[in-house]
């Protein structure tokens, strides 16, 4: 019987498609639509009715714009208005040594016909455009004159470069530009010196060639001034005396003043015109090398008022007290806490300590005589004569060795107990007083003599080892020979091993130094921060800014009374208190020396100026954390990478650009290192210096390897033992045995294992910062380098 047929419809059968409503009814098109409206497309073409609209609409948007541009202009440029307007601040900074400020001041003035005979080469001086309806405040700088050009130009509503058409801008010029580039500059007018000659013929060639050096530093230049012709000076003053300052980003919710200093009853007196936000008395003021200081009281200084009559003087306003702090809510000069070391401990004292008697197993040394120098104790190991302790010679660990292994011994905690060794120590001690020798004090002086010819080129040998440091760490990052004489258990025994660097936990509160208990933690950094902000705006009794006063301050040296013309700066609330501070830097590209990890350096950040000792770490891109919130440590900053520089100082708010100097032979030529800008103050950031122990594959079967060198006696390959191993390939392993009394151990590795690879174990310890100080101008300026040079 034959199967049966199937008819089965064939491929070029018509089918409609489904989605096609073209001859579909109104109501079918009603019930597909479930109430929805059709909305006109807005690409659709419309009509002349709307096009017109449109037109309409946006002409009313551009003059809302130019209406809105225009009230922001008039309400920054309020405070310059009027009789009593504040005057706008013009700072003079000469770029070339054969250029006087005093001359560009002279021309421009001279542009009015107003007499300058009485500006000083160092100073302030204050003129009267009454053709441009303002006043002008000069700022005179002299050539190479480095921190006080920083802090003129800070203060700054316009700053002046003066070029010369003969002498190009050297070394210090060049730096100074970089500087200001780095720390914000507001609007920039640059001019050429009229005391110099130019040749009409190659005057359209010295001015091209000018403009293009001073936009690599400012793009925003479009024209340099030439102060030998008329138009020019005047249209270089009109650029100063019209329009709105430009803006420095880090000045926001500040306020400064640049005033004339007295001292009076006790206080220095600071009489200038408020700038900025308002000053409030509560908030402490920060003088640039002296420091920061409380207000006393507010004291309104206005100008004598002026009379119809030019032959009548003007009469005096009696001054008024304007604002002074609540003892509720002003900001203390506290800094720090104050550690209490035996909050975590409570012993009870012994019958003897509470009688006063001594233990009788400890020696009693007795007490010097009246007029008498007490003898200083020795501790010598015992079994030792007094003739072969003299031998002993007691040097300091080298810089690198005392910061890496000396606070070993002075903190507590770690990953090994060292009991055990200590009290072998201590029996093996014993303590001798020391005779006097005659040669002491020669040999304390030592330092301070003539060093001869050798021992300076000894010097000079291991300054520059450092750039043979610098690339034998590049060429091997982080590598470190084992010691032959000193256990590694011992050597290293505040370093501990990390299964991974990026996830392993990390305890940030687990063996603090005691300088943690001295400084702040913020719950959440950015919401203090806009508290801050928000509370200074809406606090009342506040000085607004164009009012011309005088300052109070308390206890404040005499010193800074001897600074006749200076710059004040407002402090925010909690910005004086000390806590971890984290900046993100990069190398000068110009800057060609080595730089090290607690080098000392000079950090210039908002209006202060911190003399630190930066350490550097990886910065993780993004700026984020990773689980763990751990930051390889790096010995050097390197050109092209962007690091992280951490220290203990003063609070900072907002994203403010840093500048890191170097001190140099000069006090007013240092050298720029590194530019940046302030990142957080995160006190949870683990900055885990890095170490690697190499060994070599003595013995390679496939995946078993046996490794020499990496350790030099068996109890140092079991105390290691748990840390996983990897090699310069990429394998991974473990130590599976060790193998004799030197060393030797055999390793189980993830892969078959090249007799040219490397095996590595890496180990890691949290190092922290140096506390920063406040850098003086008055200190000496070969300090720095001569400590430095002894510490190498």
């Amino acid at each position: 019987m034959g199967e049966a047929h199937h008819h089965r419809a064939g491929s070029l059968k018509q089918q409609n498609k489904h989605f096609k409503s073209k001859h579909a009814s109104k109501g079918s098109l009603k019930d597909a639509a479930k109430g929805r409206i059709a909305r006109q497309s807005p690409k659709a073409s419309s009509g002349s009715s709307v096009v017109a609209q449109s037109r309409v609409n946006r002409r009313n948007n551009a003059k809302q714009v130019q209406a809105k541009k225009r009230g922001l202009l008039v309400s920054a440029t309020r405070i310059f208005n009027g009789v009593d307007g504040a005057p706008r601040i013009v700072t003079v900074i000469p770029l070339s040594p054969d250029i006087n400020p005093r001359i560009i001041v002279d021309a421009l003035a001279g542009s009015l016909e107003v007499p300058s005979g009485d500006c000083p080469e160092d100073g302030i001086w204050q003129m009267k455009a009454e053709r441009f309806k303002t006043s002008l405040q000069f700022r005179t700088i002299p050539y190479r004159n480095f921190y006080a050009a920083l802090d003129a130009c800070k203060v700054a509503d316009y700053v002046i470069f003066a070029l010369s058409p003969t002498v190009e801008v050297d070394t210090w010029g060049d730096t100074l530009l970089r500087t200001l580039q780095s720390q914000g500059l507001p609007e920039v007018v640059s001019v050429i010196s009229p005391d110099s000659s130019i040749d009409p013929k190659a005057r359209s060639g010295i001015l091209k060639s000018l403009l293009s050096f001073i936009q690599y530093f400012v793009p925003s230049q479009t024209r340099v001034f030439d102060l030998h012709v008329h138009s020019d000076r005047l249209n270089a003053l009109r650029s100063v005396s019209e329009g709105k300052p430009g803006d420095v980003r880090w000045r926001e919710g500040r306020s400064w003043i640049l005033g004339e200093a007295a001292w009076e009853d006790g206080s220095l007196a600071v009489t200038g015109v408020v700038r900025g936000a308002a000053l409030s008395a509560n908030r402490l003021i920060h003088i640039p090398n002296f420091g920061d200081y409380q207000i006393s009281k507010i004291m309104s200084a206005p100008l004598p008022q002026p009379s119809k009559s030019r032959h009548i003087p003007g009469m005096d306003v009696e001054p008024l007290t304007l604002a002074e702090p609540d003892t509720s809510s002003a900001d203390s000069l506290v800094s720090t806490n104050e550690p209490d070391d035996l909050v975590n401990e409570q012993t009870w004292p012994t019958e003897e300590e509470m009688t006063g008697v001594a233990d009788n197993n400890e020696p009693i040394i007795p007490d010097a005589l009246e007029g008498t120098t007490p003898k200083a104790v020795r501790r010598i190991p015992k079994g030792m004569s007094e003739y072969q302790s003299a031998w002993i010679v007691d040097e300091e660990e080298d810089e690198e060795e005392d910061e890496e292994d000396g606070e070993e011994g002075k903190e507590a905690g770690g990953e090994v107990e060292m009991e055990d060794v200590e009290e072998e120590e201590e029996e093996e001690m014993r303590e001798i007083p020391m005779d006097d020798d005659p040669d002491l004090d020669s040999r304390k002086r030592v330092a301070f003599q003539d060093l001869d010819m050798e021992e300076e080129e000894r010097q000079l040998d291991s300054w520059r080892n450092r750039q043979r440091e610098e690339e034998d760490d590049l060429t091997f990052p982080d590598e470190v020979d084992t010691p032959k004489d000193i256990p590694a258990s011992r050597r290293f025994q505040r370093f501990r091993g990390m299964r991974s660097f990026r996830t392993s936990p990390w305890d940030p509160y687990e063996n603090l130094p005691r300088d943690y208990a001295r400084i702040f933690q913020f719950e959440d950094f950015s919401r203090t921060e806009r508290a801050v902000r928000r509370r200074a705006e809406q606090e009342i009794g506040v000085v607004e800014p164009g009012v011309r006063v005088t300052i109070y301050l308390r206890n404040v040296p005499v010193e800074a009374a001897s600074m006749k013309h200076i710059a004040v700066f407002s402090v925010l609330q909690h910005e004086h208190k000390m806590t971890v501070l984290n900046f993100t830097v990069q190398r000068n590209t110009e800057y060609n020396g080595s730089v090290r990890s607690k080098d000392p350096l000079i950090l210039c950040v908002g209006p202060r100026r911190l003399s630190v000792n930066p350490i550097y770490s990886q910065h993780t891109r993004g700026g984020g954390k990773g689980p763990n919130n751990v930051h390889k440590f790096e010995r050097y900053l390197r050109h092209s990478v962007t690091s992280v520089a951490t220290i203990y100082g003063p609070v900072v708010y907002g994203k403010q650009p840093c500048v890191l100097l170097r001190q140099s032979s000069d006090s007013q030529a240092p050298q720029l290192v590194a530019t940046g800008s302030f990142l957080n103050p995160d006190t949870t950031r683990v900055i885990a210096k890095r170490i690697i122990l190499t060994g070599h594959p003595f013995k390679v079967h496939k995946k078993t390897a046996t490794v020499r060198y990496m350790f030099f006696n068996s109890d140092d390959v079991h105390y290691f033992k748990p840390i996983q191993l990897h090699t310069k390939y990429g394998r991974t392993g473990h130590i599976r045995e060790s193998l004799g009394t030197h060393g030797y151990f055999k390793a189980y590795f993830d892969g078959p294992i090249n007799q040219m690879d490397t095996v590595c174990m890496s180990l890691y310890k949290r190092v922290f910062p140096k506390w920063a100080q406040l850098w003086s101008e008055n200190k000496k300026a070969g300090q720095d380098i001569v400590a430095d040079a002894m510490e190498e």
